[in-house]
């Protein structure tokens, strides 16, 4: 269960990426609006793919993130809410029955449902429980109850979305998080805070996927009926493109990181043959001339992996059988979702509307730190969010009735967990 929260009503959101930390605190107002008045971000180091390779250095870039955001907001934070990418989260849907036998369902009753979904067998002995999330409750047959209490009934059900991930690399995480003296108060899985951040409600109600193209990983989230419904990471993502136009120009990584934010796209044009780049390579001095590349030999190799990663994007939400119920919206967030002509290749790909996402309804983002890259970050204070609305002082119905579409339910399930 969650430590209790400070009464200043500041939450703290924390993003250990593949290419950079972030660290976003937060004032929720009288009115449940989120402001956001500190921010912290570093250059991320120690990371590969989400998981945790160098303890030391991930350690002192999440410091001097938190530092820099509590400088900025002249407050102090204990607790962060902390996204992750690595663990290779992966869903399962379980259904749950028990008897109730006349009675009027309570609290202790999906209680006793969840605690019984929680322990149901994991796929292998290595993986723990991240999040457990009721997509619909049925009565004695009546299907798609969102909050049974109140009603009677002989036999609840409950249908269960389960996301696992690998306790190892959940474990070395939260290490480096505790060895910077904060406390973790919810693990919340990169793309679920993503989609929370940057679909709106509609989406999140009628269906739609939300892609977050990070440095190491490229993670799925499928919401619909206002819950998410399906998670997944893919091991590619925008590092990859870098490391791909290292090799393919034999230039130093930071050149080719240089050259795909300048330069680079995932579509061609018909000035790309005439547009030279200058291209320093690997081992000259910097007093020798760089090589002379076209353009159009650029983009031949970034499109090819952005490709790739959107075919294995299509693969697994067909094989999922979620290509259809997440309906035709795909919302893409994330650095790497920034290169020239990725929402146009998305839409080829994927045959679906694509739009680019960005953090929706927060004060005192600023628009170098509200695009893209910072979704994950905005998504966790507002998860954190919902839980401050859960305050122990008011009753589970009251929670319930004032959570809106989104979290209708969740707010109960963190407070009480």
């Amino acid at each position: 269960m969650a430590k209790p929260r400070p009464r200043n009503g500041l939450i703290a959101a924390l993003d250990v990426g593949t290419t950079k930390i972030c660290c976003f605190i937060a004032r929720v107002q009288d009115d449940g609006a989120i402001k956001i008045v500190g921010i912290g971000h570093q250059v991320s180091r120690g990371m590969r793919a989400g998981l945790v390779v160098d303890m030391e250095n991930a350690e002192t870039q999440v410091r001097q993130a938190v530092e820099a955001a509590e400088d900025m907001a002249g407050e102090r934070i204990g607790q962060v809410v902390l996204g992750f990418t690595g663990g290779q989260p992966q869903s399962r849907h379980v259904d749950i029955d028990v008897s109730v036998a006349g009675h009027e369902v309570n609290d202790s009753d999906i209680r006793r449902m969840l605690d019984h979904a929680r322990q149901q067998p994991a796929e292998s002995s290595d993986r723990e429980v991240v999040h457990c999330i009721p997509l619909g409750f049925r009565l004695d047959g009546s299907e798609g109850i969102r909050d049974p209490r109140g009603m009677y009934g002989e036999k609840l059900g409950v249908g269960v979305h389960l996301v696992t991930a690998a306790s190892g690399g959940l474990k070395n995480l939260s290490s480096v998080v505790a060895r910077g003296h904060l406390d973790i108060e919810s693990l919340v899985a990169a793309p679920y805070a993503a989609g929370l951040a940057a679909l709106v409600d509609d989406e999140k109600e009628l269906g739609a996927t939300l892609v977050d193209m990070g440095g190491g990983t490229t993670t799925i989230a499928v919401f619909l009926n206002g819950e998410v419904i399906h998670i997944e990471a893919l091991p590619v993502g925008g590092g990859h493109v870098t490391n791909d136009i290292a090799r393919g120009l034999s230039t130093p990584l930071s050149q080719a990181e240089r050259l795909k934010t300048l330069y680079g796209s995932c579509m061609p044009s018909a000035a790309d043959d005439r547009e030279m780049l200058r291209v320093p390579l690997v081992g000259e001095e910097e007093d020798q001339a760089p090589a002379q590349v076209p353009r159009s030999m650029l983009v031949q190799i970034v499109r090819p992996r952005v490709e790739e990663t959107f075919e294995l994007v299509r693969s697994h939400l067909e094989a999922q059988g979620m290509d259809r119920v997440a309906g035709r919206r795909v919302v893409l967030v994330g650095g790497a979702s920034q290169l020239s002509g990725v929402r146009e290749l998305a839409s080829q790909v994927l045959d679906k509307q694509v739009r680019m996402g960005k953090p929706q309804g927060f004060a005192g983002l600023a628009e170098a730190t509200g695009g893209p890259a910072f979704a994950v970050a905005a998504g966790l204070l507002r998860y954190g969010a919902s839980s401050l609305a859960a305050q122990p002082e008011k009753s589970s119905k009251q929670n319930v009735a004032s959570a809106g579409t989104f979290g209708r339910f969740g707010q109960w399930l963190r407070e009480n967990f």
